[in-house]
């Protein structure tokens, strides 16, 4: 037994604590003049959708699928944005920032850095697609303490 939190999301602190994490991640992004053009169309409840994915992401309750459209409904959610790579870089750097002042620092780092690559490369790849595309079809990840799962 290596005394490690069961799930990823147990580790960082649980939903409250990504909660605050992406609450502080979309203040920073929505002042940013590079990232702030993407997010036109936010909404104060993006920061609970986000709370919510990054926990089932990280082997929590699947909330996000059960009530909001799941992996799918994510994608489609990205179609047309045309995220750069510069905007994804700039995403990357303010989620790290957000990380390092709401989220405690634990064994799980490598995973929770890799989820976030991942995904950012994901959304670019799929905000290349026209807004109606049905070819957003790429699995939904679960990622646990070695990572994918």
């Amino acid at each position: 037994m290596t005394g490690r939190a069961e799930s990823l999301v147990a580790a960082v602190g649980g939903v409250a604590a990504l909660r605050r994490l992406s609450s502080t991640f979309y203040e920073a992004v929505l002042a940013d003049p590079l990232l702030a053009p993407v997010f036109a169309d936010f909404t104060p409840a993006h920061v609970e959708h986000v709370a919510v994915w990054l926990a089932e992401v990280f082997g929590g309750d699947p909330r996000f699928t059960d009530e909001l459209g799941g992996h799918q409904a994510l994608l489609r959610a990205h179609l047309g944005l045309v995220i750069t790579e510069e905007q994804r870089l700039r995403w990357l750097e303010l989620m790290a920032a957000a990380v390092a002042k709401e989220l405690p620092t634990t064994s799980c780092c490598a995973a929770r850095d890799g989820v976030l690559r991942l995904g950012t490369s994901i959304a670019r790849d799929v905000s290349a697609e026209p807004v109606g595309t049905t070819s957003a079809t790429r699995a939904h990840t679960r990622w646990g303490w070695d990572g994918l799962i």
